[in-house]
């Protein structure tokens, strides 16, 4: 799997994901846009799962396709970040079950915290119905649960939690 290594590195579990705030994502005052971090933290996870040796590119190409859906996303804004800043998308895999797999995302400005986030998201077929995630993809992601051997999810899932399995 072809990976460009400035486009991020791990440190650790953590995958991060280097980013420049440009016009284009500001409103008129110069601060980001509240909605274009949804899109950093999807950079993140899409960059965390291209660093494994995974792809969405690869998933659809699956004898089985599957792809991914966002199902909670729980968001703090801790401060603006504004034109030009440079900053950290950092991605951190905590737990799979079943269909369902869960990160804790964060952004930073230096060690100044931005943002902080939990993204679940379900792996589904083509046709939308919720499958557990590819053996392959499993194999590729175990090492960056925690513990790295885990595959499953603690006893209490976050209350936005959907069951899908």
């Amino acid at each position: 799997m072809e990976h460009d290594i400035a486009a991020g590195r791990f440190c650790g579990r953590e995958y991060i994901l280097p980013l420049r705030i440009y016009y284009e994502d500001t409103d008129f005052s110069g601060v980001v846009y509240h909605a274009n971090y949804v899109r950093y933290l999807e950079r993140g996870r899409s960059e965390f799962i291209r660093a494994i040796g995974a792809s969405h590119t690869s998933l659809m190409r699956e004898p089985r396709p599957a792809t991914f859906m966002v199902s909670a996303l729980d968001m703090r804004f801790l401060r603006p970040a504004r034109i030009d800043d440079r900053l950290e998308v950092r991605t951190l895999m905590e737990w799979v079950r079943g269909a369902r797999i869960f990160c804790r995302q964060s952004i930073f400005r230096g060690n100044e915290l931005i943002l902080e986030a939990g993204a679940e998201n379900v792996c589904v077929s083509l046709d939308g119905r919720p499958r557990r995630l590819p053996a392959a993809l499993m194999d590729r992601l175990r090492p960056y649960l925690d513990p790295p051997v885990a595959a499953v999810a603690p006893a209490e899932p976050p209350a936005y939690a959907v069951a899908a399995e």
